[in-house]
């Protein structure tokens, strides 16, 4: 399979069709950023009202029943120890191998099919043929938590859930592990002039310093070449092959590997690519594409992938 965008991208503009490797797919309206983290009650009191992206959402009781929609919330939600909580998640959980999988889509929700597991929360990332209002009729309490824009957004979508589903202090352990790596790890780094291009797909679309993934990127005081494309393109530009071959980038992290079977001797086919500095110099990182599209905790995983691909180039 092959998505336009990878699904982190997809999640950020809003609704991400995924499509057979080398079709198309289309994306909606982004979505809201979640407002900041507040809840009702302290400690794990029950009932709990969290502000989400649908506002302020109040849960009666401690969730037994939550189903996930979202890849990204399915890892926070086993993260936080409410995986004995989860019920069902949609096709795309993939992690972790424990996660109740089933066919339920977050891409295209059938109400139907949810309100049938009898869930007392459902969590979702978009908002997408209007669920969390169809979900609502039928009471059943629905927490939409949008595709971060900065890591303090994913950290407090973390917080959230916890406090929604009755984990708060795992969840604040989580977020504290979460943001004393990330700074190890950027702290730790050596300090070059790099560029880099990240590779959303082969088409190939990229990412701009203004994503959330570009951000990850600029903790390592790395250069973005895509910064510079004719069109940003609300931060996933696509950028042609004569660009990237006259940008010469350092660096080329791939997030389209498993999805699309890219690799350094693909691009290397490319044309105009043979020679590029970062596939001579076998500086081409071949990122998890999972890893690589999800604001949740294995962020620090990602962030552990380009520290660790800074630390080679710079010679160390």
């Amino acid at each position: 399979m092959r998505p336009v965008r990878t699904a982190f991208a997809g999640a950020l503009l809003g609704t991400l069709l995924l499509a057979g490797c080398g079709q198309t797919g289309t994306t909606a309206t982004p979505a809201t950023p979640a407002p900041s983290s507040s809840a009702s009650s302290s400690g794990d009191a029950f009932p709990i009202t969290v502000k989400a992206g649908n506002g302020d959402v109040t849960i009666a009781a401690k969730p037994q029943r939550i189903i996930s929609l979202s890849a990204t919330h399915t890892e926070t939600l086993f993260a936080i120890g409410a995986g004995p909580q989860v019920i069902a998640v949609d096709d795309r959980s993939n992690h972790p191998a424990e996660a109740p999988k089933t066919d339920l889509s977050g891409f295209k929700p059938n109400v139907e099919a949810i309100v049938a597991q009898k869930p007392d929360l459902v969590v979702v990332s978009d908002d997408i043929d209007h669920v969390v209002a169809e979900l609502g009729k039928l009471n059943v309490p629905v927490l939409l938590e949008p595709a971060a824009t900065n890591l303090d957004e994913a950290y407090d979508e973390i917080t959230d859930l916890g406090a929604a589903t009755g984990n708060r202090a795992k969840a604040d352990e989580v977020v504290a592990g979460m943001k004393t790596a990330m700074a190890e790890l950027a702290a730790k780094a050596p300090k070059a002039d790099l560029t880099y291009y990240h590779e959303l797909d082969q088409t190939p679309y990229a990412v701009t310093s203004t994503t959330f993934i570009g951000q990850i990127y600029g903790m390592f005081g790395l250069t973005n070449i895509a910064d510079k494309a004719p069109d940003a393109a609300g931060g996933y530009p696509k950028l042609s092959a004569e660009f990237v071959a006259q940008a010469d980038p350092d660096l080329i992290f791939l997030a389209d590997v498993k999805c699309c079977q890219q690799s350094k001797e693909t691009l290397a086919k490319r044309p105009g690519w043979k020679n590029l500095s970062a596939i001579t110099g076998d500086q081409v990182i071949e990122l998890d594409d999972d890893v690589a599209s999800r604001w949740g905790p294995r962020v620090v995983d990602l962030a552990r992938a380009i520290g660790d691909a800074v630390t080679k180039a710079a010679g160390r």
